[in-house]
């Protein structure tokens, strides 16, 4: 080729590519949704487990469509609700977002602090408060009022960044059955919507309205929960299908309030004061969230014009489900395909109502979670429940006194995963933090199932190996809220005691079954691809921000996920 022609060349090469990445730009910019699903406890593997029983417009919409990340992972170690919705948020770990548990002690008050409590903003409802009788996850059982908000999160969420770019007219809603999975993607600028199982209708805070919308209370005056009086949850398909079909009694399993270990699970009617809560570990949690998530785009007039919006929509009853049942269960089986079919609907809905052309989806999880100890012995894997009230403290303690000449009286208390020292005895006995910590943490690894003890004072000076799993300690450090000592067990040891409720799994380790993920993003200009490679979910937030042409979180870490972006 005759050499005068290369810049001509050059030239068209250089226009063809500037048009096309036009025409990229102008279909990643318009969509008018973004929807962000969150599946609570969803290991990144069950979506792929039931994959040949799935229907075609469910998990299969994102998974054929859409780019799908096979190795997605939570960097962070206490992997825990809060934590993991706030990651999902912001594209921050805890180091930086704060919410570095579903509870943390309150230095000031010496109370344990629950993580979206607001004494300021309490919720609009009357008697919407913890019923703490019918509460399966004890962490709740801290919360000193009703009060909600999402004060307690130091950085912006995506949906705070959309709202500020577009002055205010981008509609940012979060919903869930947890008040948790619907306040952290809400963020601070969007309003949350979560399920009150005293009252068994959908409430919010002052912190976000003055008084119900119309439309919410009309929906509750309907009365949410009605459809399912004196209904079972029983079996989508004959039982011979189904992969655990002769697994519908394991000794694991808890039996809560009635429920039964096997098929059909009774829920009871209105007089049964465990029946709201018996529909959060079944299908009927997520059925009742998508349904009000579907009013509300309809009521909102959410995708109506050309300012895009945001809804997150949480499903908390696979966590529910898993902590009762275990992942590898009928009833967790029966639950994912249901849910499969509630996501057709839900997507089937958004098509006819704004257009999936013009909405963009991200799906994931708050965490992964473990297999029950007694299904994983069968396959020969030392696994056990652990009980650290019950570890032989004597020897520790005495050594303890006659280093320091205080035992017992150094530890304030503790809360998974963090050990509190008492604070007044140590400035009142002139003991140095930092040596008293690493004395506690010595003793602390000779107790079986205890895998690593951190100190904060440590964790500070970075004085400490460079491990995985310490990184994915410091990743969860904050030091106004982060405990002394940070605890972890051995892989396949958890506790499975919930204020005397004995439940079949516990996820919060930094083991790569609780940080593992599913990682799905489908819609305009998004490629359907697969990627293999390990990426952290701090990248999903920036991703999202690209999409939209917009500025990341504050918090945010990382850059976007490039395969998402097509070019």
């Amino acid at each position: 080729m005759n050499p005068r022609y290369f810049p001509r060349l050059f030239l068209s090469l250089f226009c063809l590519i500037s048009l096309h990445a036009q025409a990229r730009s102008e279909t990643t910019a318009s969509p008018k949704l973004v929807l962000q699903i969150t599946i609570d406890q969803c290991r990144g593997d069950l979506p792929f487990r039931y994959r040949d029983r799935f229907c075609e417009g469910g998990f299969n919409y994102l998974l054929n469509r859409g780019t799908v990340f096979r190795d997605a992972h939570h960097q962070h170690a206490n992997t825990e609700t809060i934590v993991g919705h706030t990651t999902l948020s912001t594209g921050a770990d805890p180091a930086v977002h704060g919410m570095i548990g579903n509870v943390w002690l309150d230095r000031t008050t010496g109370e344990l602090k629950y993580n979206v409590e607001d004494a300021d903003h309490p919720i609009l409802s009357k008697n919407a408060g913890i019923d703490q009788s019918t509460e399966i996850d004890p962490t709740q059982k801290t919360a000193r009022s009703d009060g909600r908000s999402p004060e307690a999160i130091q950085v912006s969420t995506f949906g705070d960044e959309l709202a500020m770019n577009h002055a205010g007219k981008s509609k940012v809603f979060g919903v869930s059955i947890k008040d948790r999975g619907a306040i952290a993607m809400a963020g601070h600028a969007g309003k949350a919507f979560w399920f009150s199982k005293a009252i068994g209708e959908f409430v919010t805070s002052s912190y976000y309205y003055k008084e119900y919308p119309e439309w919410v209370q009309r929906w509750n005056d309907r009365g949410p929960t009605r459809d399912f009086v004196g209904k079972q949850w029983n079996l989508l398909q004959d039982q011979d299908t189904y992969l655990f079909a002769d697994r519908d009694d394991q000794p694991w399993e808890t039996d809560l309030a009635g429920f039964g270990r096997t098929f059909p699970h009774s829920f009871g009617d209105l007089d049964n004061k465990y029946f709201t809560t018996l529909l959060t570990i079944s299908p009927a949690g997520d059925q009742m969230t998508a349904d009000f998530a579907m009013e509300l785009i309809e009521r909102e007039g959410l995708g109506e014009d050309d300012v895009p919006d945001y809804l997150s929509i949480s499903f908390s009853s696979t966590d529910y489900v898993g902590h009762i049942f275990g992942p590898s269960s009928l009833e967790s089986e029966d639950q994912i395909l249901r849910l499969d079919r509630l996501l057709e609907q839900l997507f089937q809905y958004i098509d006819q109502k704004i257009g999936l052309d013009k909405t963009i989806i991200v799906l994931s999880a708050d965490h992964g979670g473990p297999e029950a100890p007694g299904y994983a012995q069968e396959f020969g894997i030392d696994a056990d429940y652990i009980m650290p009230e019950s570890f032989d403290k004597t020897a520790a303690l005495a050594k303890l006194k006659k280093r320091f000449g205080i035992g017992e009286q150094l530890i304030e208390t503790y809360f998974h995963p963090y050990l509190y020292l008492n604070q007044k005895t140590l400035r009142d006995n002139q003991l140095n933090p930092a040596e008293v910590e690493a004395a506690i943490c010595e003793e602390l690894m000779k107790f079986d199932g205890v895998n690593l003890a951190v100190s904060s004072s440590a964790l500070v000076s970075g004085d400490l190996p460079q491990t995985a799993i310490i990184g994915s300690v410091v990743k969860n450090f904050n030091p106004r809220r982060s405990g002394d000592i940070y605890l972890v067990f051995d892989p396949q040891r958890f506790i499975n005691d919930f204020d005397g409720l004995t439940v079949a799994c516990t996820h919060g380790s930094p083991w790569r079954y609780d940080t593992f993920v599913p990682l799905m993003f489908a819609g305009p200009g998004i490629p359907a691809a697969t990627v293999n490679r390990t990426v952290p979910t701090v990248g999903i937030a920036p991703t999202l921000s690209r999409l939209l042409n917009i500025k990341p979180p504050s918090g945010t870490q990382q850059g976007p996920l490039t395969e998402v972006l097509g070019d």
